[in-house]
């Protein structure tokens, strides 16, 4: 899978299996033993997803800070134990993720369903952060709209059918695609062949359907207006304009529930999901600017 120059893979042991995760640790950046507030970028979730989403963004970063950018459990490089996956194991390997890498707090950077997962872990141990930046946070459930009540979430709820479908349709190119054009990209001109080719390269991982799946039927979905009140970490958030199943308007309303955490609010236009790929050298610009300001 692509990575950037100079950036190296390692691996952490976390309950429920092996993450993998890379690093800078050879020319062209220094490398940053000790460096305070090391910055973490968490991918979201979707078909394929991995830390791929965040390297257009993160090498930006690696000649000021340790930057860490982990594969979740069950994307990309990292384990896929076969199961049917819940909230609290990504709650959970979150948690040990950072514990296990990180000597200092952490400035998490996180986008979507992850983002949200984020918030809730930064409620449970407060004291691994620093602070928090986030894409599009969101449990996909807030406010009480369920936005994966679907014929779509309806079929792969059917056992068999659920494997069929995902491969298919969402672990192939075309799937692969249509996923990002549809639901993380406003302009399909800026969807590379590499973007697509990265992708499916993750979501053919063996045993990658379980997660995906277990996304995709909403077992991992949740209401984050009833915890977001309760964030005490310094939070940033950016928000696409042209995000399809979360719109700005539920962003706005997540960030007024707690003003005294939420610092920032940033609404960036002509996006979707991932600005972090739409337009990278933007979402660079909005976390530098936040990095020293709010950090």
């Amino acid at each position: 899978m692509f990575s950037p120059p100079g950036f190296a893979q390692h691996s952490v042991v976390t309950s429920l299996g092996t993450m993998i995760y890379y690093t800078a640790e050879r020319e062209p950046w220094k490398v940053l033993e000790k460096a305070d507030s090391p910055l973490i970028f968490f991918h979201g979730f979707g078909g394929g997803s991995s830390s791929y989403e965040w390297s257009k963004v993160y090498p930006a970063f690696a000649s000021e800070y340790r930057v860490l950018a982990p594969d979740l459990l069950g994307w990309g490089y990292s384990d896929h134990p076969e199961r049917d996956y819940k909230i609290d194991d990504y709650l959970t390997t979150l948690q040990e993720f950072i514990e296990k890498t990180s000597e200092q707090p952490v400035i998490a950077i996180a986008s979507s369903l992850t983002a949200a997962f984020m918030v809730r872990v930064a409620i449970r141990k407060p004291d691994l952060f620093k602070g928090l930046i986030l894409a599009t946070p969101s449990g996909l459930a807030d406010f009480g709209e369920d936005t994966t009540r679907s014929f779509f979430t309806q079929i792969v709820k059917t056992p068999i059918v659920d494997r069929l479908v995902y491969n298919v349709g969402i672990a192939t190119t075309a799937g692969v695609q249509g996923f990002l054009e549809n639901a993380q990209f406003a302009q399909s001109s800026r969807i590379f062949s590499e973007i697509v080719d990265a992708y499916v390269e993750s979501a053919q991982q063996p045993n990658a359907e379980y997660a995906a799946l277990s996304f995709v039927r909403g077992d991992l979905s949740f209401d984050l207006s009833n915890y977001i009140q309760q964030l005490t970490v310094p939070t940033a958030i950016f928000w696409g304009t042209q995000t399809q199943f979360t719109p700005a308007d539920v962003g706005k309303r997540l960030a007024a529930l707690n003003s005294l955490a939420i610092k920032e609010f940033q609404l960036i236009e002509d996006v979707g999901l991932t600005p972090q790929l739409e337009l990278p050298a933007v979402t660079i610009g909005v976390i530098r600017r936040w990095l020293r300001s709010l950090f």
